[in-house]
């Protein structure tokens, strides 16, 4: 342990400069102006598997944006884990409430992270955390600790619902083969104490249109006459809960998992301050679905949320048209037993049929993925706790996440393997969202840690 702390500071200033010339390429993959970028960074972080130690490191083609490949073979007997991670971000908007550019990284302290956070889009999310498994391997590598096999498959597409990744997976089964997955795309919670996630939930997003008159009109000579498509939607989506914040689209929780009270009061053991929550978000009160706790609302519980809305004016001034059509976009966050293409049917069709007769609605389904739950009495969950456990000083507890990593279920079922999720970005870290971050603690931290998940799993494959 004391060798990896002493290999991390050494190389601390490196290390960073490495992340942050990463994360200075803006590989937006839902914005096709970024289509180079994108290539450039599968480019960069081949280069830094072939650095790193890999025997052998490919950029794979797929109907979309490449994989990026890498293994290191020492021992077929041995037990082979696969890392998981991407290399494109979200986009950066809105640009103008950032502090600084997105894709010109600095590094500022924070009361949650004094000794400082790189801010940029992809801090966190995933380029800092994938990078932590490269610069682990680095480790292993040059003092001659690697304890098993390694693959590694980086994507490009995550942010935009893996596509080319569910056609990759089914290709390349025995390329793939593995005994344990592990993936850094999710958090923990707090540098002081480390959690493993083991649930996360599915996701199906898609966007709507209502169209009402064949063009825009004035709204004094046609207003009160003609169906407002913007009226219209925003009353469509309201109807979409209850005033117990609940989904009323038929069908919706028939499959909804409903935990124990005792599955429901071991989570609540997890430290946690409303207040602080609140604090951190600026807001005076929580809200959510009748019944059940904050974090029950954003890990067990199904969501209905608007992404996006749009239509008619909004330059400077005013405008007084009738818009032709509206847009928004939803994304429906689920639970385990939830099939996320049955969900969208039941939106599409529940959508369609509250449309009043003088609009036309179009429901068009972008993406989604199943939700998954881990067990924790597996040998590869032991390993992460006993990692943590070193590093840390302290047990790591059991969390479910609300975010949604869909390929996760994709994995079990082509590769018949189990994915271990160690996360060490936190909440505060405002992934997706302007000035994301990730804390320079946590990204060595994780440096430091990933080894020992390497060591603790090959010793106990072998029992």
């Amino acid at each position: 342990m004391e060798n990896i702390k002493q290999y991390v500071q050494e190389n601390k200033e490196r290390f960073l400069t490495e992340l942050i010339d990463l994360l200075k390429i803006p590989s937006v993959s839902a914005d096709s102006a970024y289509a180079q970028d994108v290539i450039d960074t599968a480019n960069a972080v081949k280069n830094s598997l072939e650095k790193a130690g890999c025997d052998f490191v490919e950029l794979c083609e797929t109907p979309g944006y490449p994989i990026v490949y890498g293994e290191k073979i020492i021992d077929i007997k041995l037990p082979t884990i696969l890392v998981y991670g991407h290399y494109d971000v979200q986009p950066a908007d809105p640009i103008d409430l950032w502090d600084s550019p997105p894709f010109e990284p600095i590094i500022k302290n924070t009361p949650i992270h004094p000794e400082g956070a790189i801010f940029a889009r992809g801090a966190c999310d995933d380029k800092g955390q994938m990078y932590m498994h490269v610069k682990a391997f680095e480790y292993m590598i040059a003092s001659n600790t690697l304890p098993c096999n390694v693959k590694f498959m980086i994507e490009g597409e995550e942010e935009v619902g893996s596509k080319s990744l569910s056609w990759f997976v089914e290709r390349n089964q025995a390329k793939l083969a593995n005994d344990v997955i592990l993936i850094s795309d999710t958090g923990m919670i707090s540098n002081t104490q480390p959690s493993i996630t083991t649930g996360l939930r599915g996701l199906s997003y898609v966007e709507v249109e209502v169209t009402g008159p064949n063009r825009d009109l004035h709204s004094g000579l046609y207003g009160g006459a003609v169906a407002n498509p913007i009226n219209v939607l925003t009353k469509m989506i309201a109807s979409l809960h209850d005033e117990n914040n609940h989904i009323t689209i038929p069908g919706f929780y028939d499959k909804v998992e409903e935990l124990s009270k005792e599955e429901r009061a071991e989570m609540a053991k997890r430290p946690y301050s409303e207040e602080a929550y609140k604090e951190a978000l600026d807001i005076v009160d929580v809200y959510g679905e009748t019944g059940y706790s904050t974090n029950e609302r954003n890990s067990i519980r199904p969501t209905l949320d608007v992404n996006g809305i749009w239509g008619g004016y909004t330059g400077e001034g005013a405008k007084t048209v009738i818009a032709s059509k509206a847009y928004a976009k939803i994304s429906m966050r689920l639970v385990p037993n939830q099939d996320w293409e049955e969900i969208t049917t039941l939106f599409k069709n529940h959508f369609e049929r509250i449309a009043p007769k003088a609009v036309k609605v179009k429901v068009t389904p972008h993406h989604g993925g199943q939700g998954y739950v881990t067990p924790i009495d597996s040998i590869g969950y032991q390993a992460a706790n006993k990692a943590y456990t070193e590093t840390f000083g302290v047990q790591a507890i059991p969390v479910r996440s609300g975010g949604s990593i869909p390929i996760v279920a994709l994995f079990e079922k082509e590769l018949k393997s189990k994915t271990i999720l160690m996360g060490f970005g936190l909440d505060s870290d405002a992934i997706h969202s302007p000035n994301e971050h990730y804390g320079i603690f946590n990204y060595l931290k994780g440096i430091e840690t990933i080894p020992l998940f390497y060591k603790y799993f090959t010793e106990l494959y072998e029992k």
